[in-house]
């Protein structure tokens, strides 16, 4: 791997990771069209720290008192039913099914996963459930002619029961194409919650399992078949600037604007890759391998 193919790679992972599209779809994508070899799933993993720590900076007030008040509410019994020592315990319940999965799946998520064809698949998909919920999301804050709007739920009401679904949903995205804020987003606006209330709790919930994963992953980079170690931290480097950016406008985008501009595009991307493979332009393991 380039330096230069490390800082588009670093550049397309800081764009896309919390866009409801799939930054590791994107980053096989991008090595598949530019000719380039697959970064591999160690280099997605610890560039996706990048991205993460822009997670912690942008959100660093509401981290601050989650893990504070859980941590104190260990011992003081007064603090249990706070709502952020419960949120506390809902990101650690969200992420045992991603947890549990990234392990039992690993070598599927390091070779079958990410044929071209799957990612196709789940683009498609994963854009009709995105649109699906965003029309039912859409409908409920507008109503109807016949009907009254209807309130959302807020994290407030969030449960264990919907922060594991929530978590469920997260653990899709160890296949490349479905996206975790895609996944997270689109569970969380089945439920009932506002769009803001799931594009945060996919945010927070991303952060063990995106750390845990980086962190496993380190031993496997700049091994074989695997990018270069120096060349994947500087990736990660400049997908931390370009995501810290792109959180900045994504959260102020949900907040009054409809997803299906991502609905349109992944369904646009996956049907143009099907097609691109069935004409024999494009292989399903094009870029494969390091």
């Amino acid at each position: 791997m380039s330096w230069f193919e490390s800082f588009i790679l670093g550049l397309v992972q800081g764009l896309t990771e919390f866009l409801p599209v799939s930054s590791s779809a994107h980053l096989r994508l991008t090595a598949a069209f530019a000719g380039w070899q697959d970064p591999g799933p160690a280099f997605t993993a610890i560039t996706q720290i990048g991205t993460e720590t822009a997670v912690l900076i942008y959100f660093r007030t509401d981290i601050a008192r989650i893990v504070s008040t859980w941590f104190r509410s260990l011992t003081d019994r007064s603090l249990r039913g706070d709502q952020d020592a419960r949120m506390g315990w809902l990101v650690i319940v969200g992420s045992i099914p991603i947890g549990v999965l990234g392990i039992v799946l690993k070598h599927q998520i390091d070779t079958s996963f990410r044929d071209l064809r799957v990612i196709a698949t789940t683009l498609v998909v994963m854009g009709v459930v995105l649109g699906i919920a965003d029309r039912l999301a859409a409908r409920d804050e507008s109503g109807g002619r016949h009907r009254a709007a209807k309130e959302r739920k807020s994290l407030h009401e969030l449960s264990t029961k919907d922060g594991l679904i929530y978590g469920i949903c997260q653990a899709m995205a160890l296949i490349p194409g479905v996206s975790r804020s895609g996944a997270t987003i689109s569970g969380g606006l089945l439920m009932g919650y506002t769009r803001e209330a799931a594009a945060r709790y996919s945010f927070l919930l991303a952060i063990p399992a995106v750390l845990a994963s980086g962190v496993f992953e380190l031993k496997d980079a700049g091994g074989p078949g695997q990018a270069p170690m120096l060349e994947t931290l500087f990736a990660a480097v400049i997908a931390f600037g370009v995501g810290y950016a792109v959180i900045a406008w994504f959260m102020a985008f949900i907040s009054n604007k409809s997803f299906m501009p991502f609905v349109v595009y992944r369904i646009v991307l996956g049907i143009a890759l099907f097609v691109l493979i069935a004409a024999g332009t494009l292989s399903p393991d094009a870029g494969g391998g390091l």
